[in-house]
């Protein structure tokens, strides 16, 4: 298999040539190629193991990116100015390469991306919550894993990968594979994970849950109860784990 790397701010990763969205890619996400055909290639996300379709005009050659995306989204300028004029946006967690640093401004493959928007690869985040509740107020997007647009297994992914902490792309999966069932009987604290058939919910403190939810179409606070009888209430079902990391 071929690396390569996304060279797009987001792209979608689609269950088939021209299909349905299964999850997104970011900015310096790198994947293994498996197969092209007429222009598609068949991709394995190195950030999760997540396998799907890019239109191959999306991939790239590999870098050795030195920084990430640490603000909900940024731009890239064509100078160390910020008058001057905008190139493309970056959303959190992208990765660039540093050529220089002028004026506060990393210049990179892109343009020029504000110092304070940055942070080296390897400084990882301490709170994925935290980092979840950057994008509060984010649309609501079936598979989206950028600023521009979250579900909730996006959520809770990008706030682990950025804590270092590896995470499947799907609540599902997610469920199965991350923390420790706690016991009915034990409050839920902050970084809990609540799970429903299909749903998944950031704990962010006493009877309160962050999370990307169709209901709010946005990542949203929601009190816990409220959010617990109404997810019940319109027939998805009761919570069906509750893990603690």
């Amino acid at each position: 298999m071929t690396a390569r790397r996304i060279i797009q701010p987001v792209v979608d990763l689609q269950r088939r040539p021209d299909g349905p969205r299964d999850r997104q890619l970011l900015y310096g996400d790198t994947v293994k190629v498996a197969e092209r055909i007429s222009g598609w290639s068949r991709v394995t996300s190195d950030k999760d193991s997540y396998t799907g379709w890019v239109a191959s005009e999306h991939l790239g050659s590999t870098l050795s990116e030195s920084h990430r995306i640490t603000v909900p989204a940024t731009h890239a300028y064509e100078r160390a100015d910020m008058k001057s004029r905008d190139l493309t946006s970056l959303s959190y967690g992208s990765k660039v390469k540093m050529l220089s640093e002028q004026n506060g401004f990393l210049e990179t493959e892109l343009g020029f991306i504000p110092s304070v928007h940055c942070a080296p690869i390897t400084e990882k985040a301490v709170d994925p919550v935290a980092v979840a509740e950057l994008f509060l107020g984010t649309p609501y997007l079936w598979g989206g894993n950028s600023r521009f647009g979250l579900d909730c297994s996006g959520l809770v992914q990008v706030g682990l990968l950025a804590c270092g902490i590896a995470c499947p792309g799907d609540s599902g999966e997610q469920e199965r594979v991350l923390g420790a069932s706690v016991p009915d009987d034990t409050p839920a604290k902050r970084g809990d994970l609540l799970f429903w058939k299909g749903h998944v919910a950031w704990v962010s403190g006493p009877n309160m849950l962050v999370h990307a939810n169709a209901h709010h179409m946005a990542v949203a606070f929601e009190p816990m109860d409220q959010a617990i009888a109404r997810i019940q209430a319109q027939g998805d079902g009761p919570v069906t784990a509750h893990k603690r990391l």
